[in-house]
């Protein structure tokens, strides 16, 4: 199993020239200040930072501080409208999906999961029953076909109240 611990990732981050590093215990999340404004020119930097740091390939998909507080909302927003969830995950996407994967993905939706995209989010929504349920959160990254990660609602909402 491949590790990139967070004092490793933090490192990486600052040797990259990125300043105002922290990362939150080791869910792989940094926060980080730059001069740069293009999120692709930010993800490449980081990506080859981190590929000569831990060894192999770590995909990077970056967020800005208004965009991450929108996400939480959002989630906020969706668990407060199903009381009954049980599991709510977040994938966070490098790209938006193509709208024939998300028609795809949305249409393996039943009662008991239910899977909302919204830009370069989906949020996998687990009700009661979720483990017979048609969508399979582990395949939610090849359904749409873009380079993603997924956190759960917890870790996405501490985020953006501990860096928003």
């Amino acid at each position: 199993m491949r590790k990139f611990a967070k004092g490793d990732i933090a490192a990486a981050t600052e040797a990259a020239g990125f300043t105002d590093v922290a990362t939150h215990i080791n869910t792989g999340n940094v926060r980080l200040t730059t001069a740069m404004r293009s999120r692709a020119r930010i993800e490449s930097a980081l990506e080859a930072a981190y590929a000569e740091r831990a060894g192999f390939d770590v995909p990077t998909i970056v967020f800005d501080q208004s965009e991450l507080r929108q996400v939480a909302a959002e989630a906020e927003e969706l668990n407060a409208a199903r009381p009954d969830l049980e599991r709510h995950y977040l994938f966070l996407l490098k790209t938006e999906p193509a709208a024939d994967r998300v028609a795809a993905l949305l249409a393996k939706e039943q009662a008991a999961d239910t899977v909302v995209v919204r830009g370069r989010v989906a949020h996998v929504l687990l009700g009661p029953g979720y483990q017979q349920g048609t969508v399979d959160p582990a395949g939610v990254e090849k359904a749409l076909g873009v380079v993603a990660t997924n956190r759960n609602y917890n870790v996405v909402t501490t985020l953006a109240r501990k860096w928003c």
